[in-house]
């Protein structure tokens, strides 16, 4: 018995000191700050209606129309360039499907101030802006000369907006082209459908990101149509909300007529 206990003492000292040596990054690592930005569902928007007390589409020098339904934008709400999330954080958004977790450098250049990270994004809504402006008068045959688009969105950064914006354009110009008034005359058959892309000024949809969230925003606002950049459907299949319509799109003119097919029920939906 005491051999065994004379032999037992010694060996619970070399037991603490390893559990110290272990212990101590562990310590260490859950109050390091980590290069890393959470992400998560933002808000999502009307684009045929109001935000923040301003119309998000006005247009003057052409008829316009009333709409019914809605055509919304979709985003995702980042921690800020100068917050670092601790391990515990990162932890716990990494199994969180509500959450995600990426490099700090994949959303923030690197050495940009948040003013400048503001500048950029801004400027990428503007461009984005301009070119849905351009993407719907062309696409609906309306000379620039002939008629003035404002888009206002307060707060709100980059270029994925623009295929909601455009159809924003195109449903207050002329909806499904039929001209009837109410539902029945609209892109939206009088639904709420949300989707997320760049445009470009010839209808090119061009993925953006982030679309696993964005779908969870759009549910949360009532949406049963998502449409998504063709090449993004795999990541909005990722835990997809129940009764969200996925609609890949590569153009605005595929967009349109998908809109147009679930509405007449002629012609063939695009499913990813």
């Amino acid at each position: 018995m005491s051999s065994y206990l004379s032999w037992l003492a010694p060996r619970r000292a070399r037991l603490a000191l390893c559990a110290a040596a272990v212990a101590a990054p562990i310590v260490v690592a859950a109050v390091v700050p980590l290069p890393y930005t959470v992400l998560t569902p933002g808000i999502s928007v009307n684009t045929l209606g109001s935000y923040q007390g301003a119309e998000v589409i006005s247009i003057t020098g052409h008829p316009t129309r009333q709409t019914d339904g809605q055509l919304r934008m979709t985003t995702i709400a980042a921690t800020l360039p100068n917050y670092s999330p601790r391990i515990a954080e990162v932890a716990q958004a990494w199994w969180d499907p509500n959450r995600a977790v990426v490099p700090r450098g994949s959303i923030y250049p690197a050495g940009q101030s948040l003013s400048q990270v503001n500048a950029t994004n801004q400027q990428a809504m503007n461009d984005s802006q301009q070119a849905a402006t351009t993407a719907a008068l062309s696409y609906l045959g309306i000379p620039a000369s002939q008629v003035r688009v404002q888009l206002k969105l307060a707060d709100v950064g980059g270029p994925s907006a623009g295929l909601m914006f455009t159809l924003g354009i195109i449903d207050e110009l002329s909806g499904n082209g039929t001209g009837r008034a109410g539902a029945a005359g609209d892109l939206t058959n009088g639904q709420v459908v949300a989707g997320t892309g760049e445009i470009s000024g010839n209808g090119d949809v061009g993925a953006v990101g982030g679309v696993a969230l964005k779908t969870k925003a759009a549910a949360a606002d009532g949406a049963t149509v998502f449409l998504v950049p063709r090449g993004e459907c795999s990541d909005a299949q990722v835990d997809t909300p129940k009764g969200l319509r996925l609609v890949p799109v590569d153009t605005l003119d595929q967009a349109v007529k998908a809109l147009e097919a679930m509405q007449t029920g002629a012609g063939a939906v695009p499913h990813c």
